[in-house]
């Protein structure tokens, strides 16, 4: 049965990225350190391969490796308008040309990516349509305020921080927005490598 898990590098203060995020520097100042736990990516904010596409990018652990492995198996993504405008949809393909689709009231007049599905009836809708596409795979979710809907609806299975051992003092926190009511994880899985710590949470359901 396909699960919706939200795959995240997270500060240990919980920061997503740095203060002053936009599209020109989607992590925001000094955001690009918490995808330092990435082989193939510049601290100061560059991919440093020509390929904009997530898989273009290489763990250099083992454990680290896993992780990536697990997300680039994925069967759908889903993304929030923000961070897929931020980045550009990956080109229209995130990884092995999987279709991704964006909960969204204001989807753009025009859209030239043919796997990018902008979906305009709800978090339960795009949520469906995902589990449809991905058949026996999993689902990659990007992207704070949709995964705080996802969690609201009871929609979100797993989540995946990267923990990286930094304090970034501002910036976007993950869970900023969530409801007072207590939501239940259970640690399943802890895997060590140099500079993060990969931490996996299976979702409570009340």
């Amino acid at each position: 049965m396909s699960r919706v898990t939200l795959y995240m590098a997270m500060s240990l203060d919980g920061f997503i990225t740095g203060p002053h995020d936009d599209a020109q520097n989607p992590a925001g100042l000094n955001g690009m350190r918490l995808m330092d736990w990435l082989g193939n990516v510049d601290s100061h904010g560059d991919n440093t391969g020509e390929d904009d596409r997530v898989d273009a990018y290489r763990p250099g652990n083992p454990n680290s490796q896993i992780v990536y492995d697990e997300a680039m198996a994925t069967g759908a993504v889903i993304t929030g308008k923000r961070t897929g405008d931020f980045a550009g949809y990956w080109g229209g393909d995130h990884h092995d040309g999987v279709p991704i689709f964006v909960p969204t009231h204001q989807p753009p007049g025009d859209n030239p990516h043919e796997r990018v599905h902008y979906v305009t009836d709800g978090i339960e809708a795009c949520v469906k349509q995902a589990k449809e596409a991905a058949g026996d795979r999993d689902i990659l979710l990007h992207g704070a305020y949709t995964a705080q809907e996802c969690l609201k609806a009871g929609l979100l299975d797993v989540i995946e921080i990267q923990l990286r051992p930094v304090l970034l003092g501002q910036g976007r926190l993950l869970f900023d927005g969530l409801p007072p009511e207590h939501i239940e994880l259970d640690l399943v899985r802890t895997l060590e490598a140099p500079g993060v710590l990969h931490l996996r949470y299976e979702v409570g359901r009340p």
